[in-house]
């Protein structure tokens, strides 16, 4: 079970992606699409199982089901279990080959209910469980025989790490405009690091460039992005090595690893079951 702290300045998820719902496209479920088939390197998912762990907006989930997949997906929050069913209802009305259902990482009664998957998939999420190398252990044994396990999981920053996790803390206890203000602050601060930088290495420097490469990115949206890198409080994180030392010794290898360049953001790994 998740520690009361976890529960009582937990973000709402769910609320976040009701809004990012509203703009969702083809383009962006293409893009979702894409995002699977180079991660997994493949070329569509028909015949294969695939579990979606903290399915949020349910974005994947569908890309998924797209692919050809077998889909059961699951969230924490309500809301965002809510979500999920949405897109199931738009997408593919009573299809019985896409079930969404609310459900915890952290239970091991329900994870032993759901069986083994081909692929495991579970992108951004298990560092906001308030447990997280608990969850990170607890999803072992949904991987069947040579499945991947696709996940990632924000990168250790050390000092800085700790001071953005003291901003997501009180960001869950301010008052709306003050949590408006922090969303404008932090993306003006992310602009503005990030026009130095094309500034110095002689790119190109136009403003919001980059945000709107960004956007493009896995099918999200630059704002809800942020609002949940803002707000998305439990938080943890973890260097590349220590996920992959944690894994390696628990019958997986390393099949593709993707980082942030060691600086903010998340580290993708897919792994393989021995």
């Amino acid at each position: 079970m998740k520690t009361e702290e976890a529960k009582e300045k937990r973000f709402e998820f769910g609320k976040n992606w009701e809004g990012f719902l509203r703009m969702l496209d083809k383009d962006r479920i293409l893009e979702a699409e894409r995002s699977l088939k180079e991660g997994l390197e493949i070329s569509n998912l028909k015949d294969k199982t695939f579990l979606d762990i903290g399915s949020g907006s349910g974005l994947f989930s569908l890309a998924a089901r797209r692919l050809g997949a077998k889909v059961h997906s699951f969230d924490y929050d309500s809301r965002s279990v809510a979500c999920t069913a949405e897109l199931k209802r738009r997408y593919f009305p009573e299809d019985d080959h896409w079930k969404v259902e609310q459900g915890d990482v952290l239970n091991l009664d329900y994870l032993e209910s759901l069986g083994q998957f081909d692929v495991v998939y579970s992108w951004g999420v298990l560092h906001h469980t308030g447990a997280m190398w608990k969850a990170l252990r607890n999803i072992i044994p949904l991987v069947g025989k040579d499945g991947k396990l696709f996940i990632s999981i924000y990168n250790n920053q050390g000092w800085a790490s700790i001071l953005w996790t003291k901003l997501k803390k009180f960001y869950n206890c301010s008052s709306k405009p003050m949590k408006v203000t922090m969303i404008l602050g932090v993306g003006a601060y992310f602009e503005i690091r990030s026009a130095v930088f094309r500034l110095l290495t002689s790119q190109d420097p136009l403003p919001f460039k980059h945000w709107a490469e960004k956007k493009k990115s896995r099918g999200m949206s630059v704002w809800h992005d942020l609002v949940d890198w803002v707000g998305g409080y439990p938080f943890e994180v973890a260097k590349p090595e220590e996920i992959f030392d944690f894994y390696q010794k628990n019958g997986f290898f390393l099949a593709k690893l993707k980082t942030c360049g060691g600086g903010i953001g998340c580290n993708e790994y897919v792994f393989i079951k021995k």
